[in-house]
């Protein structure tokens, strides 16, 4: 008898550890998870030449646009569903509920659906100052995303000082463990 693969979709945003996201689906496929890629567009330019591979690692298609309607979903349904790296731009428009991109969409409606979401913001201190950030943090926690920001998630570098090989990803996926667990 085989047991089913939860199904983990991942989603980044255009902040520099994207670049690291073949290395991440490696650990959660270890993990046990069927991973399912999506990019915002501007992520998915970054990484349009490792497209192809990043399909080949995770059997599926990477998705960085909305589908036509009619058309039929080439992924599994999601267990769970983490975002990462989250742009202030991400965060703010998921929490207003600005759905102009793909990412944002399937994460705004995830939350209706009840899919169990983790994310962990990757942005630096100016960003954080404008008012508007905090706002959407408690928002995203206040619809019961699980946001790893601050004490136990992603601390923000000043601005030119980022670390990407330093993003805490090991953080985000023991989260998604975490959830899928209750």
């Amino acid at each position: 008898m085989t047991t089913a693969r939860r199904v983990l979709y991942l989603f980044g945003s255009a902040a520099p550890p994207v670049f690291d996201v073949a290395e991440v689906i490696r650990d959660a496929q270890a993990r046990g998870f069927d991973v399912c890629l999506g990019l915002t567009p501007t992520a998915a330019r970054w990484l349009a030449p490792q497209l192809t591979e990043l399909e080949w690692l995770t059997g599926h298609p990477v998705r960085s646009e909305y589908k036509v309607p009619g058309e039929p979903d080439v992924w599994p349904m999601a267990d769970v569903i983490a975002v990462a790296p989250a742009t202030f731009n991400t965060i703010n428009s998921w929490a207003l509920g600005l759905t102009h991109d793909f990412v944002v969409g399937v994460v705004a409606e995830g939350i209706g659906k009840r899919i169990p979401t983790v994310t962990m913001p990757c942005v630096n201190a100016a960003y954080v100052q404008h008012r508007q950030f905090e706002r959407s943090i408690g928002e995203l926690r206040a619809m019961g995303v699980q946001v790893l920001y601050g004490d136990g998630g992603f601390v923000p570098n000043q601005p030119g000082q980022g670390k990407p090989r330093e993003y805490p990803w090991h953080l985000v996926l023991d989260a998604v463990v975490e959830i899928t667990r209750t």
